[in-house]
């Protein structure tokens, strides 16, 4: 276990935007021999071959053709998203305020703003920049230093914390402070870590040359395990980052074991966090147009091709789930309050919020068993509302067999997550299985 852990915990150090999440899977699946296409080339297909394919730096769509062709075997497929809440910049982020300079951020998803106080906060994203005669150019970035704040008002200035409680408005209280006033300019930042740190065409690169950005701030704190015996991790972005490590880990582990007839595929979706409504989200075409070009290659009919695919097909959407708060255990469903280290979950919902069904909950369950588990089970109170993820968007987008699943946490959205050490393995061990075909 200490192995996938660490590994785990490295993972997530290396990603703090869902670009380097998807450039992090990608390497590792190079590493063991998936070669990468691009959606505007044609694709050569062959039994046994393994590819990915990426979307707008922060989607991944991988495959490994299995002995016989989807319109026969069908597709196994594991979703996940790479992205998380976050503070991200506005594109004119530069702010100068009573002397400080501090920067322009608007949440991105629900995210727990008081947990983002009094931390070490740095940068990280992409950045698009003019480069000559080649045009406009993109380099991922990551400062990897203190470099922001965002500190809280001292309780002598603020009475009312005691009677009202914290009240944060994220207009207004959370900017983070990038220095003085004279500090430079973002712009400046920016092609001053791209001269040292980008790509060979960014060596003279000067501020007037940034054109745009999308960057991202992040806890600097790195991932780490704690507890009496050191059970529990805490790391950022454990939603969604744990599943995407478990279906790389998972997928790699099973075409290593041996080749099965089926197709297995991972969907790593942007942009779950806010709707999923983009062209790198699950309700965008990306997981429909690769499938669709898979499954045409077995040379059935192109019609017929992907709807005889996806009717024997499976898609486990992988998304964290909620544990059992110890001070706030009134606030789950009895009978239904997963704890940490207690394996996986499967997560239900009579609205639909949730993909997963009886039939989803035996196939699940099977798998499990076959690995020696027995998983949990989440349902949110009939009076809170319930969260949803990226498992109903893809059952109804393609009509596949779909069910959600997801590793036990708290302080789920927080700066700051915790999960269980013990349930890194036994989801890796489930998905294998999945993989492999044991059911």
């Amino acid at each position: 276990m200490t192995g996938s852990v660490t590994d785990l915990l490295a993972f997530i150090d290396a990603s703090p935007t869902p670009y380097h999440a998807v450039e992090q899977c990608c390497g590792r699946l190079e590493e063991h021999g998936f070669s990468a296409l691009a959606e505007a080339d044609a694709w050569n297909l062959s039994p046994g071959g393994r590819h990915y394919v990426v979307r707008g730096q922060g989607s991944l769509l991988a495959f490994e053709l299995g002995e016989r062709p989807p319109v026969e075997a069908g597709f196994r497929m594991l979703g996940a998203h790479t992205d998380s809440p976050v503070l991200r910049l506005k594109p004119c982020a530069d702010l100068t305020k009573q002397g400080y300079r501090q920067l322009a951020v608007e949440p991105y998803g629900s995210l727990l703003l008081h947990s983002w106080l009094d931390r070490d906060l740095s940068l990280a994203g992409r950045v698009f920049y003019d480069a000559g005669q080649s045009g406009m150019a993109c380099a991922l970035v990551d400062f990897r230093r203190a470099l922001l704040r965002i500190p809280n008002l001292a309780i002598h200035l603020y009475n009312e914390l005691r009677q009202e409680g914290l009240k944060l408005n994220p207009q207004r209280h959370m900017l983070p402070i990038v220095g003085l006033e004279s500090a430079p300019e973002l712009a400046e930042l920016l092609a001053a870590e791209l001269r040292n740190k980008g790509p060979k065409d960014c060596a003279d690169l000067r501020a007037e040359s940034i054109c745009s950005y999308d960057l991202l701030t992040f806890d600097l704190q790195a991932a780490s395990r704690w507890g009496a015996n050191a059970e529990f991790i805490a790391a950022p972005r454990l939603d969604n980052l744990v599943s995407c490590h478990a279906g790389v880990s998972s997928l790699l582990a099973a075409s290593q074991q041996g080749k099965v007839p089926f197709t297995r595929v991972l969907i790593f979706n942007d942009h779950e966090e806010v709707g999923s409504r983009s062209a790198l989200g699950a309700q965008g075409t990306f997981l429909a147009d690769g499938l669709r070009r898979v499954a045409g290659g077995s040379g059935a009919a192109s019609a017929e091709a992907l709807p005889r695919a996806i009717a024997q097909s499976w898609l486990i959407s992988a998304d964290m789930a909620h544990a059992v708060h110890p001070n706030y255990a009134d606030r789950h469903e009895p009978g239904h309050r997963p704890v940490l280290g207690g394996g996986p979950v499967l997560k239900g919902n009579a609205n639909l919020s949730y993909a997963t069904d009886g039939e989803g909950v035996g196939f699940f369950t099977s798998l499990c068993r076959a690995a020696g588990i027995a998983p949990q089970h989440f349902v949110t109170r009939s009076d809170l509302g319930c969260g949803s993820t990226i498992g109903p968007i893809t059952a109804a987008a393609l009509g596949v067999r779909t069910l959600d699943v997801g590793s036990p946490m708290l302080s789920m959205h927080s700066c700051r997550e915790t999960a269980s050490a013990a349930d890194v393995d036994s989801m890796i061990a489930v998905l294998t299985g999945y993989f492999q075909g044991v059911v």
